[in-house]
């Protein structure tokens, strides 16, 4: 099975990459619950690159690996992106304050973080490479 593929920074690949990680994940017999959070997960992450990290910029791509070792589900994104978007500053908001102001957006890397059981990201230079892992025994 085809475990790795390249896309431009586009929203329209998104479904690209949930079908991709779907297609991979289908060979584990996971429960359905189960594999719409890893897809929701990764689509997630996905998402913020192509969005935030390179501005819909359809000239950068994105380089996607799964693999599964030991009965953990790893994926390694990488791009080269030059902005200041920096996702390994992230800090968990406070939901209780965005529910109390009404704000909308800025969570999805708390659901990322809840969902998958070890999230990493390593910036080198212009070199960004975001490491996800999720238990599926």
């Amino acid at each position: 099975m085809k475990n790795a593929i390249r896309i431009s920074c586009n929203r329209s690949n998104l479904k690209v990459v949930r079908d991709f990680v779907s297609a991979y994940l289908a060979a584990y017999s996971l429960s359905d619950l189960h594999l719409n959070q890893i897809v929701l997960a990764v689509d997630e992450v996905v998402a913020n690159l192509i969005i935030h990290a390179n501005g819909e910029d359809e000239s950068q791509h994105l380089d996607l690996r799964l693999n599964v070792n030991n009965q953990v589900f790893g994926i390694e994104i990488e791009d080269d992106s030059n902005s200041s978007y920096v996702p390994s500053s992230y800090k968990e908001p406070d939901l209780q304050e965005h529910i109390r102001v009404g704000k909308k957006g800025g969570v999805g890397m708390t659901l990322v973080n809840r969902i998958m059981d070890r999230v990493e990201f390593s910036t080198t230079g212009t070199h960004n490479v975001c490491r996800l892992y999720k238990k599926i025994a």
